[in-house]
């Protein structure tokens, strides 16, 4: 058995029914010129089934120690691997648009992974108008994040449509070789993965990561600094974050939407105002957010916060289930005028990163857990809706720069799913994919009614955004 650290047993521990902490998404492609779209699912659904030598943790199931389940967790070898349960094949009903899509992936997200069985499934859905298919599949947080995630979709994709491969994305030949080629294109010094035994001592850990006499006593002051109004743009979990719907307690139902728009719309925005791509789709979620909750008569006069998970994922990273440390990004959305947001939103973002400069990614990694732990236990409580550290999360996540194939069939788009749990019922997530930016949007069905709204919403905003460059 294979202990698993802290950080990815943390998503175990605050699994319940109401907050499963699966993560995944979907992948939507068309049928190659000329392929008989039923022959081809069924040779897409040989692949998944016929490969036994997984990709760790994908062929094992969690176990517990002497402690039981208050105790350590582990990575235990399934015996029983039963590839037919974890792969599953779909059908839309009539017409097959993607509302009924949409509708499929928002209850096969709701349900729980099953804990007896290694935490991975995969849905292969035909009855697509317009000749095309998806994939839906979703991981468990303690397995994998957003960017492994999409590593192994990655690994099967190729930019060349005759290219052919015959194994699954969750197997190790697909893990080596796409270790392989990414290995061929970069290199850099990859550093030593986090593990428990970092955790020793809290004096250890500060003093390892930080030095005792250098970023930590500024970070230390940073904090300290904005707790009394002396914090400058830099903005802090829970400090100052309104309560609002976003940050109720959550049931097990959710509502997943999604969307594609054109990177060059955003690449114009970013040009003329000089910020980060990210910083832009910030203010393109706080303008759909600031439509939302007035529409819904819920605006607090204080501004959303966000939490923006940055990757500290070397480029030698193939292994790592989680490698993410995080900023918290001021919205804006007291503001009416969307330069005023942005000009929020970029002093913000800029004054967090500044903050992480410097750390290595195991510090940074190391940083996000002490300073969110206390989140991680509020939500395993059940009280994250009445002391929210942030307003929602927003994660940009890279994606491949060119157009990709799975074995001739070209692939559209993909949409990611994050999780959502007590106090973060709404979760926007997007890949950015050659010329294109993928959002997925996951919510409480409950919670956030009328989530598909933010679509529009989210247009607004950036037309919004597009004209104060115009003027």
């Amino acid at each position: 058995m294979r202990r698993i650290n802290v950080i990815d047993s943390a998503f175990l521990y605050l699994e319940s029914r109401q907050t499963p902490m699966h993560v995944g998404g979907m992948s939507l492609f068309e049928f190659p010129e000329g392929a008989e779209p039923q022959e081809f699912m069924a040779g897409l659904d040989e692949l998944y089934r016929s490969f036994e030598e997984l990709k760790e943790p994908f062929g094992e199931h969690v176990a517990t120690g002497m402690l039981g389940p208050l105790g350590p967790k582990y990575w235990k070898q399934d015996d029983n691997l039963d590839l037919g349960y974890h792969v599953r094949h779909s059908a839309l009903p009539k017409p097959g648009r993607y509302r009924e899509l949409f509708g499929l992936i928002s209850r096969l997200h709701s349900t729980l992974l099953d804990r007896n069985r290694p935490l991975w499934e995969v849905n292969l859905i035909e009855g697509l108008q317009d000749r095309r298919f998806a994939v839906y599949a979703k991981y468990h947080h303690a397995a994998v994040d957003g960017i492994a995630a999409l590593r192994m979709t990655e690994s099967i994709l190729s930019a060349d449509p005759e290219t052919r491969v015959d194994y699954s994305p969750l197997s190790r030949e697909a893990h080596e070789n796409f270790k392989q080629r990414r290995a061929g294109r970069r290199k850099r010094k990859a550093e030593v993965p986090l593990d428990d035994s970092a955790f020793k001592q809290v004096s250890d850990v500060l003093s390892e990561a930080f030095g005792l006499t250098g970023k930590s006593l500024e970070i230390a002051k940073a904090y300290a600094g904005t707790w009394l109004g002396m914090g400058g743009n830099l903005s802090v979990p829970w400090y100052r974050v309104p309560r609002s719907a976003l940050n109720r307690q959550v049931g097990g139902a959710r509502r997943f939407v999604a969307q594609t728009w054109k990177a060059e719309r955003l690449e114009t925005i970013r040009q003329a105002v000089g910020c980060t791509s990210n910083e832009v789709v910030l203010a393109m979620c706080s303008g759909a957010l600031r439509r939302y909750l007035l529409n819904h008569g819920e605006l607090p006069e204080r501004s959303l916060r966000a939490m923006v998970p940055v990757s500290v994922r070397t480029s030698e990273d193939f292994d790592s289930s989680n490698a993410v440390s995080t900023i918290t990004a001021n919205l804006g959305t007291r503001h009416a005028d969307p330069e005023q947001r942005m000009e929020t939103i970029m002093n913000s973002t800029r004054a967090g990163k500044a903050l992480l400069e410097g750390l290595s990614s195991v510090q940074a990694s190391l940083y996000a857990g002490v300073v969110h732990s206390p989140m991680l236990l509020a939500g395993l409580l059940g009280v994250g809706d009445r002391f929210p550290a942030f307003s929602t999360i927003i994660s940009n996540v890279p994606g491949p720069r060119e157009k990709r194939y799975w074995n001739g069939a070209p692939l559209l788009g993909t949409y990611p799913a994050s999780a959502v749990f007590h106090g973060f019922a709404l979760n926007i997530t997007l890949i950015s994919y050659a010329d294109q930016l993928d959002f997925g949007i996951i919510a409480c069905r409950r919670s956030v009614p009328q989530v598909q709204r933010m679509i529009d919403y989210m247009e607004e905003a950036l037309v919004e955004l597009e004209a104060m460059v115009d003027a």
